[in-house]
């Protein structure tokens, strides 16, 4: 099979079955709620999330899961207790597909998130 250039969200969307294009638009659309100032890209052919040029949340959809990424401390430490279950590996949460979307979960991981970013950010500026 040829590979698919992706070159939007909307590309990347189309080429998935059915299920997972319906539960990646769910994702999608939480953390469009939850970071409503941030501009949606294609970054390691993934959808992504940027706010002032940095990439702030990847999702993607996966044949048994989807992932959002990256996982930083504040996310692992502020939302234990909600993560507790899942998958999670150094620097992604993967979610089962066969579970209905944590629409909030997702939302908080995107704003804690944006707030590493900035943090991140500021300390950079001040040195």
């Amino acid at each position: 099979m040829a590979k698919v250039e992706i070159n939007s969200v909307e590309d990347y969307l189309a080429v998935l079955p059915a299920r997972q294009r319906d539960i990646l638009v769910t994702v999608r659309a939480a953390i469009a709620a939850a970071l409503p100032d941030a501009e949606e890209v294609i970054s390691y052919d993934i959808p992504t999330f940027r706010i002032g040029g940095r990439s702030v949340v990847h999702y993607a959809g996966w044949k048994r899961h989807y992932s959002i990424y990256p996982v930083g401390d504040a996310v692992r430490t502020e939302l234990a207790a909600e993560l507790a279950g899942l998958e999670i590996s150094k620097g992604t949460i993967k979610f089962r597909l066969d579970e209905p979307v944590p629409v909030e979960l997702i939302g908080r991981i995107a704003r804690l998130r944006a707030a590493e970013e900035a943090a991140q950010t500021s300390r950079k500026k001040r040195r």
